[in-house]
């Protein structure tokens, strides 16, 4: 799908707050209500909007720690690989997970309440069992940006 001027100013003012009306998308974008309905209705059926959340405050919620696991599996091959997607997949406190090229076999991002959680999380489930040979764990001393907003140009 091509994205004009229009659906990418949509799509910013929705970034920027999910839970806008749509006489005020409307307003914001420049168009009268029912062209602008009709815009967000065919973004959502091409999937260019994937779904609507809620941003929770990690901190407020008990979640103070994010932890940077850099994973490295016990095989490339394609059984351990999915093993480990689908082992990764259960876990909330895996918040994102990448296969990687490059050194290491996946990163993930684990957000959990403090460090000892985090080491009972690393002893329970980044383990053998789901194909993990080694794990190098990165704590972040200080959140300079974090956005879930794409950069649309």
């Amino acid at each position: 799908m091509m994205l004009d001027d229009i659906d990418k100013r949509i799509l910013r003012a929705l970034q920027r707050n999910g839970r806008i009306s749509n006489i005020d998308l409307a307003r914001e974008v420049g168009l009268s209500p029912s062209p602008c309905l009709r815009r967000v209705k065919l973004l959502e059926e091409a999937g260019v909007i994937d779904r609507y959340v809620a941003v929770l405050n990690q901190q407020r919620v008990g979640l103070g720690l994010t932890m940077f696991a850099r994973v490295w599996l016990t095989a490339q091959d394609a059984e351990t690989i999915d093993r480990f997607i689908a082992a990764m997949r259960k876990l909330e406190q895996v918040v994102e997970c990448y296969i990687m090229l490059g050194e290491s076999d996946a990163l993930l991002r684990v957000v959990v309440a403090d460090l000892e959680d985090y080491r009972r999380f690393q002893a329970a489930h980044l383990t053998r069992v789901n194909g993990i040979q080694n794990v190098k764990t990165d704590v972040p001393s200080e959140t300079v940006k974090q956005s879930h907003a794409l950069p649309l140009r």
